[in-house]
């Protein structure tokens, strides 16, 4: 137990990143703030949604403020749809990847990954850059494509054609055809604007750790494709460096959301870890001075926590504080414990014993509570209204 005083009121920061599937960060911070409450009624609680990148870093984002605003653009299939961006107090913008052609979107998931494009995401920015946007931070996780950006370099007004001059789709099936690009069309306005990709991944565009051999798999490469859509994103790569006269296909994160990371290089963009850039909008280290205590947690822990996931990034700012951190998440890999451990004062999961997943989604709210109260009350002792 700790040596608190049971009369001082504790003061916790809650920083979770979400709970794929079932509860957004928000939702996440509220169950385990409601249970905190239960046992110190006194408890002075400062939450923190934190993400890393992924899904939710737009809302995570915009949760100290700013404006949300929806466009209509081309998702991964090359349906319309409406999407969310973010406006920020200090005139930049938010644009998640997840949003735009995500990989948990079923319309772009329902064709193959060699016929889906990131077209949208330069939509998405051009409308922005429309607004007088000129700083962008784009959130690369959670990508249902592999066409080294070419899509949102399109978006932005690049031209590709083929030997015979023909005008190609920016999709990879395509960029196997691509023999001039014409780079005369990019919006004039990038010259102005400035990217921050939001991204821990430093995998270089092509080869054997490159974003189709690595990534691909996951959002529907099938071994057999992988040496011929990393080919034609070689094409692409060798043209577009020519025209613009420079080369980012080997920079760090040139591979990261099927190359989307390889265009924003070669737009000058430059990459930060995705849960420091939320750290540091959302004031995390504010919300920490004084604290007493830090609870973060995500759907499944693992050795991938301590890359620079949300979790890890929160408990590297609370140590910096002189706060220790607890670890809360859905569930907690047992062979990763002995490495969480020597970062997180204990690693939890809100699981009472044998279940379901459906159970575990469906009653999660209920199960944080629950488990941040016994939490609170082992740390703190209690003290009802």
């Amino acid at each position: 137990m700790s040596n608190q005083s049971f009369a001082d009121a504790p003061v916790v920061v809650i920083a979770p990143d979400s709970f794929k599937g079932s509860l957004s960060a928000d939702g996440v911070a509220a169950a385990i703030a409601d249970g905190i409450r239960r046992a110190r009624a006194d408890a002075d609680i400062r939450i923190c949604p934190m993400a890393d990148g992924g899904e939710g870093t737009l809302d995570a984002m915009l949760s100290v403020g700013g404006e949300r605003r929806v466009i209509n653009v081309e998702g991964a299939a090359g349906a319309r749809r409406d999407a969310a961006v973010g406006l920020l107090h200090d005139g930049s913008a938010v644009v998640e990847t997840a949003e735009i052609v995500g990989i948990t979107d079923p319309v772009g998931m329902g064709v193959p990954v060699d016929t889906r494009s990131t077209r949208g995401m330069g939509e998405a920015i051009r409308a922005l850059l429309d607004e007088g946007v000129r700083r962008f931070y784009v959130a690369l996780g959670g990508s249902s494509t592999n066409d080294a950006g070419a899509g949102l370099l399109v978006g932005l007004g690049l031209q590709l054609f083929d030997a015979n001059g023909n005008a190609l789709a920016p999709t990879p099936q395509a960029l196997a055809k691509v023999a001039r690009v014409d780079v005369s069309g990019l919006d004039a306005r990038l010259g102005e604007a400035s990217f921050v990709a939001m991204s821990d991944v430093d995998n270089p565009l092509n080869g054997d750790h490159g974003a189709t051999a690595v990534f691909g798999p996951q959002k529907g490469v099938k071994p057999e494709q992988v040496a011929t859509i990393d080919a034609a994103l070689v094409r692409f790569a060798d043209l577009l460096e020519a025209a613009l006269g420079r080369r980012a296909r080997d920079e760090a994160g040139a591979g990261a959301a099927g190359g989307l990371g390889f265009a924003l290089r070669m737009l000058g963009g430059s990459f930060e870890p995705g849960a420091e850039v939320v750290a540091r909008t959302i004031g995390l280290d504010d919300a920490l001075a004084g604290a007493h205590w830090l609870i973060t947690g995500e759907g499944r822990s693992d050795v991938q926590t301590l890359h620079g996931k949300a979790p890890f990034i929160a408990c590297r700012h609370a140590q910096a504080a002189g706060v220790p951190a607890t670890l809360l998440s859905g569930a907690v890999d047992s062979a990763a414990l002995p490495r969480l451990a020597e970062h997180f004062s204990g690693c939890f999961s809100p699981a009472p014993g044998p279940i379901t997943l459906d159970t575990a989604i469906r009653e999660a709210a209920t199960l944080l509570a629950n488990e941040a109260e016994q939490l609170t009350r082992f740390k703190y002792g209690s003290r009802g209204a």
